[in-house]
């Protein structure tokens, strides 16, 4: 199979193979700065061991839940882990 870049350029499957293995050796073409590796996944929550809380509420609640954090721009996640620090610092 035959891929185009943006720039135009014509890459197959083995030129696709060509370039991870390179990369898998740490070897990464053009100029320094070309690529931007950011750390793999989301930066850590704590630096202690992370464990799931589950329960369960009616789905009005849920969705109004997703609501709130959806105006706020965060995920649930986000907005339960605020609501549970302030209410256990107080």
């Amino acid at each position: 199979m035959k891929y185009t870049t943006k720039s135009g350029r014509t890459l197959t499957d083995d030129d696709i193979e060509a370039l991870a293995r390179a990369a898998e050796r740490g070897d990464f073409p053009g100029e320094p700065g070309a690529f931007v590796v950011g750390p793999p996944g989301r930066p850590r929550l704590s630096e202690e061991e992370l464990v799931t809380v589950a329960f369960k509420v009616p789905r009005s609640r849920r969705d109004a839940l997703d609501r709130r954090a959806q105006a706020r721009g965060e995920t649930r996640s986000q907005l339960l882990r605020e609501i549970l620090e302030r209410e256990l610092a107080s």
